[in-house]
């Protein structure tokens, strides 16, 4: 059984109002034992709306100052740990790894949300090229950040350009993981050589795909590859979705081999029976 919700969001990150409180008392109604808050900072994030601009630029001590207030009030009913989800690019890394250096993270999820400076939760990313064409550009540039960024614990949602495929195109191609492998193969060996992990997170499955980020099949691959470390998160930005779909999550996990899942404590991983 998955206790352990280990990508989550709160007002402190720039996509959600929800109050940190709310987040950790919907957790303790859930029966889950342990969470790691995992709010955004993405550094030189590409804004397509001017209004946006500096969306995700995380206040950290802010953050950290509420984080140990509330750690001190609900210590003795749920763990709670103190993570971040950074927003990495090719070009930015040793500025992310002087963030990383200045605080006491428990955890650090490495993202890919924007792929060469374009963000594909719009349409325009894929502006002048295919579908197929804009999921291999995001995949090589995880490649590019896997192999040349060392300061991360797992690689979260690593499909998540398949969320916001552009509804008006979606005729034009429907993602396979069949069509990636190669990629994913050298992604994933990559991440088992440096001693990283992945995440199995289950926000796909009520943002309207269906599906977990990455996919079953991925998931499954990874562990035929040798892949151990791997994380649960539902990735809520409301209380509501606090560990939504960890049923689903676990029978992944078990049919892809796996007998564990890990979290996360002052940087390092810890095997929980599943």
């Amino acid at each position: 059984m998955i206790t352990a919700d280990y990508h989550m969001h709160s007002h402190h990150s720039g996509d959600s109002t929800a109050p940190t409180e709310e987040m950790i008392r919907s957790s303790i109604d859930k029966g889950l034992r342990k969470i790691c808050f995992t709010e955004h900072n993405d550094p030189d994030f590409i804004y397509v709306k001017p209004e946006e601009k500096g969306m995700f630029d995380l206040d950290t001590d802010k953050y950290l100052e509420e984080f140990t207030r509330l750690n001190r009030i609900y210590g003795d009913r749920i763990s709670l740990c103190f993570g971040v989800e950074l927003g990495v690019q090719p070009d930015i890394h040793d500025k992310l790894s002087e963030y990383v250096s200045r605080y006491p993270f428990d955890f650090v999820i490495a993202s890919s949300h924007v792929c060469q400076k374009k963000d594909p939760y719009y349409p325009s990313y894929y502006d002048g090229i295919s579908l197929k064409e804009g999921i291999r550009m995001y995949f090589e540039e995880i490649l590019q950040n896997v192999s040349s960024y060392p300061d991360y614990d797992i690689y979260g949602h690593l499909d998540y350009i398949v969320r916001y495929l552009p509804k008006d195109r979606i005729g034009e191609y429907t993602y396979r993981f069949e069509d990636f492998r190669d990629i994913f193969e050298v992604i994933f060996k990559k991440i088992i050589e440096t001693g990283k992990g992945i995440e199995l997170n289950t926000a796909g499955l009520y943002k309207g795909i269906a599906n977990t980020n990455p996919c079953p099949e991925a998931i499954r691959f990874y562990r035929e590859l040798g892949g151990e470390i791997i994380t649960i998160g539902a990735d809520a930005h409301k209380p509501e979705y606090v560990s939504y779909g960890f049923d689903k999550a676990e029978a992944i996990l078990k049919e892809a081999g796996f007998k564990y899942y890990c979290v996360f404590e002052k940087r390092r991983p810890e095997f929980l029976n599943l």
